[in-house]
């Protein structure tokens, strides 16, 4: 069997900008933070007391009381998610045939799992007296498990597995699924990322790095990629999904395509556990593979979406591969960093950001980087700063780099027949 197209049918967001992609979208458009105080648990004595939240977020409102409190929050955020994008393609899967289910794969993962629930029983069983913990401990805690219930919620018996690495996992994950469809292996597959780490331990267990922004009087602007006085990411939690399918699938059910999977890129830095390589080198392999993958040329791509978390050393080595891999062209591109207004969502990053792409491509606007106030030399490129612009977007790239050293550059286009 020939290689086969792969596009996007179906997408779902759950964000600190908003519970549905309309609203994350509409909201990034705007230049809106979804930055402020942690509201979720006391964080007074932490070195940084801020988050991107999920704005009123409640998992009864989509999940039934049994069922929310057996699933620690990364596992609720996924499943919603998840369903936004299975529903967002067309279908139901209460009406599907099983033979169609048994097509259906879920790559999907987090980068860090079931941390709220892991602080909670090792409290309890340091703390209670008791020698035993909640038989849904390990179910709750492992980052695999999101795959597992969303297979469980829709019926889907296709390949089913979560690939774990940091904040890379999004785009991981649909590099994955991308590749089985395009190998015949399977016909569709739901795939993407989650984390829920604005917990008192991730919070704290980040702030010990340096890595978080300690603008604890003015939240709303520490996310702030690209600018000369960028001082760490902040935290953020949600979940992002998409449902990817065969072109002839899609066709032949009439489904509405919003975008192709061209290509994907993958490469580690083989240099530290959680710097960057300074000059950028395992960075430049995963965007020459992904062009490479794509058949695209760097004068193709019109977009890109950068990883652009706030860190000094990360937004300064992006933006020296990016120069090294697309040259004069370099100049020519819009980037952008949709962190500044959602926060890291680690895990859920790369799925999010891949929505943020393919929603820019719909409607041939570039989202903004926001807080921008004084420029970097080291970082010098057209980065869409404070406010959208509107440009016509036909290839766009995607970037997720996670601790460890692992890279993804993900090849999106808009759709053509």
């Amino acid at each position: 069997m020939s290689a086969r197209r792969v596009v996007v049918t179906g997408m779902g967001a759950l964000t600190p900008l908003g519970l549905s992609v309309d609203a994350f979208w509409e909201a990034a458009l705007n230049g809106t933070s979804g930055a402020a105080p942690i509201e979720s648990f006391d964080a007074e004595k932490l070195r940084t007391t801020f988050a991107c939240e999920l704005p009123d977020f409640d998992a009864e409102d989509y999940l039934d009381a049994k069922s929310a409190r057996r699933m620690d929050p990364f596992c609720q955020y996924a499943l919603v998610a998840a369903d936004e994008a299975v529903r967002h393609a067309g279908f139901d899967s209460d009406e599907m045939p099983q033979d169609l289910k048994d097509r259906i794969g879920v790559i999907y993962g987090s980068g860090i799992g079931g941390m709220q629930t892991f602080y909670e029983q090792t409290d309890y069983f340091i703390n209670s007296g008791e020698t035993r913990v909640s038989p849904f401990f390990i179910p709750m805690l492992i980052p695999d498990i999101a795959s597992g219930q969303i297979a469980i919620q829709h019926g889907f018996r296709g390949p089913n597995h979560a690939v774990v690495s940091a904040c890379a996992t999004g785009n991981h994950n649909i590099s994955d699924a991308f590749r089985l469809i395009k190998d015949g292996t399977i016909d569709g597959a739901v795939c993407g990322g989650t984390d829920a780490c604005v917990t008192k331990l991730g919070i704290a267990g980040f702030a010990s790095m340096r890595a978080l922004s300690t603008r604890n009087d003015d939240p709303a602007h520490a996310s702030r990629p690209f600018d000369k006085h960028r001082d760490g990411f902040v935290m953020g939690e949600g979940a992002g999904a998409l449902f990817l399918e065969s072109l002839e699938h899609a066709q032949a059910r009439g489904a509405t395509i919003h975008a192709e999977v061209l290509g994907t890129g993958m490469s580690a830095d083989a240099h530290h556990l959680t710097a960057p390589d300074p000059e950028g080198g395992g960075v430049k392999l995963a965007l020459n593979r992904a062009l490479e993958t794509a058949g695209m040329n760097p004068e193709d791509i019109d977009y890109i979406n950068a990883h652009g978390t706030s860190t000094p050393l990360g937004d300064a080595a992006e933006t020296s591969a990016i120069k090294q891999v697309f040259g004069d062209h370099a100049y020519d591109l819009n980037v952008s960093s949709t962190k500044s207004m959602t926060g890291h969502l680690l895990g859920a990053a790369g799925a999010i950001e891949a929505i943020a792409c393919i929603q820019a491509m719909k409607h041939n606007v570039v989202p903004p980087t926001i807080n921008f106030e004084e420029a970097d030399p080291d970082c010098d490129l057209n980065y869409t700063f404070n406010e959208p612009q509107e440009r016509e977007l036909n290839v766009v790239l995607n970037n997720a780099f996670g601790f460890g050293g692992h890279n993804t550059s993900l090849v999106l286009g808009a759709f053509e027949g």
